[in-house]
C-alpha cells in the first residue's frame, strides 16, 4: 500500500467511512482512450450508502488509480458537508447570542430619540381637533 493511501484509509476512519457502507461498480468508461477505455471496465461507480452520496470516476484508464480517486473525492465531499453544517451551527450560535446580548446605553438613547422623532411626525400627520 502506497503513503497516499495509507492516508486516504486515515482519513476514511476520521470520518467514519467504512468499506461496508461503500458500493462499487466498475462500468465501461467513455470519452477519450481509444478502444482501451471502451473496451474496459476502468470506470468507478461508488455509492455511500449512508450519505446517499454517488461519485463516478474516470480520471485515468487505470482502474486501480480511479478506485483509488473515487475514494478520494468522496472523502472531500463528505469534508464539505460537515464544514457547512459546522458553518450553519456556529451562524445560529452567533444568532442566538446576539439577539440574547443586552444593548449599550449609547444605543439604546439612539433608539429612544428615534422613536420620539417618529412619534412627532406621525402626530403632524393627523388632523387637527375642532377643540383647539
Amino acid at each position: 500500500m502506497t503513503p497516499k493511501e495509507t492516508k486516504l484509509k486515515l482519513e476514511m476512519r476520521k470520518l467514519k467511512i467504512l468499506e461496508k457502507d461503500l458500493e462499487e461498480k466498475f462500468i465501461l468508461g467513455s470519452g477519450k482512450g481509444g478502444q482501451k477505455v471502451n473496451k474496459t471496465a476502468s470506470c468507478v461507480y461508488l455509492k455511500h450508502h449512508p450519505t446517499n452520496i454517488e461519485i463516478k470516476c474516470q480520471k485515468t484508464r487505470s482502474r486501480e488509480l480511479n478506485r483509488y480517486y473515487a475514494r478520494k473525492a468522496l472523502v472531500e465531499r463528505i469534508k464539505e458537508l460537515t464544514q457547512q453544517e459546522l458553518s450553519e451551527k456556529q451562524k445560529l450560535i452567533f444568532k442566538i447570542r446576539k439577539q440574547k446580548k443586552k444593548r449599550s446605553k449609547k444605543a439604546k438613547e439612539k433608539i429612544k430619540t428615534e422613536k420620539q422623532a417618529r412619534a412627532k411626525t406621525k402626530k403632524q400627520r393627523q388632523k387637527p381637533d375642532i377643540l383647539d
